[in-house]
């Protein structure tokens, strides 16, 4: 099984030094292992930069820094895939960053999912619900993605409350600056890391439950990406992480 992202904040705003920008909240058992990001694929697939689950081998978010992409990976609903041939989601995030969109062979070995793609001429959605693959091209502002599908709408607590927030928010400048990550982000870091909401608060981005068997199931890392057009080498990708969700100070820069 994959573990994916909960939460994909996506904004697009063509003609920006930056146009288009992406958090991702990954949600976790505290217990699984995991890597931060890295280019933990080299053999089979070079250049692509990801953080590693441990168990299943794939990843829940991956940046392929010369093609200026990303793709992000979310846990959908539907119908499951049959036990004896189900693969895990965690590869096709690492495929499709390469490929620019999913894997075209059959699906039904996944699980449902979400597949974010974003390079600096724009976003796509995929979604696969066990049954049909069906895909949008959000139009130019700022959308969220969650394990429900792209909610437009007000219905979901968490969509409705951070749409707007990050849609207000100061866009960060052109990349390749040297600042570190609070103050290259600013106000996406603090938005990305939940914003002070209590993780008990029914609109908060980063969650903590603690399960009746004793077990944590909570957020665990965070990831913020910048795409921008045509740049010199290097300076096209920005690309920071946290394994402290709550905290907008603890991204460290691992690109741009």
């Amino acid at each position: 099984m994959a573990r994916a992202l909960c939460t994909v904040i996506v904004s697009l705003e063509p003609g920006a030094p930056v146009p288009v920008l992406l958090a991702g909240v990954r949600d976790e058992f505290a217990e699984r292992p995991w890597e931060g990001p890295g280019e933990h694929w080299p053999r089979s697939h070079p250049g692509v930069l990801g953080g590693r689950d441990l168990q299943a081998g794939g990843t829940w978010l991956a940046v392929h820094p010369a093609a200026r992409r990303v793709a992000a990976l979310l846990n959908g609903r539907g119908v499951l895939a049959a036990q004896e041939r189900r693969r895990s989601r965690g590869d096709l995030p690492l495929r499709a960053v390469e490929l620019g969109e999913p894997p075209d062979e059959d699906l039904t070995r996944y699980d449902p999912f979400h597949l974010v793609v974003a390079d600096a001429g724009g976003v796509r959605l995929w979604h696969w619900d066990g049954v049909r693959l069906t895909d949008d091209k959000p139009a130019p502002g700022t959308h969220v993605i969650v394990n429900s599908g792209w909610e437009q709408g007000g219905e979901n607590a968490r969509a409705a409350y951070f749409r707007d927030r990050f849609a207000a928010a100061p866009r960060p400048g052109p990349i390749g600056g040297g600042e570190d990550p609070p103050a290259y982000w600013g106000e996406w870091a603090v938005l990305a890391t939940g914003d002070g909401l209590a993780t008990g608060d029914p609109r908060a981005l980063i969650v903590r439950h603690e399960l009746p068997d004793g077990r944590v199931w909570g957020s665990s890392s965070v990831t913020l990406v910048g795409l921008a057009p045509e740049a010199p080498e290097g300076a096209g990708v920005r690309y920071d992480f946290t394994a402290r969700p709550g905290d907008p100070r603890g991204f460290y820069r691992v690109l741009g």
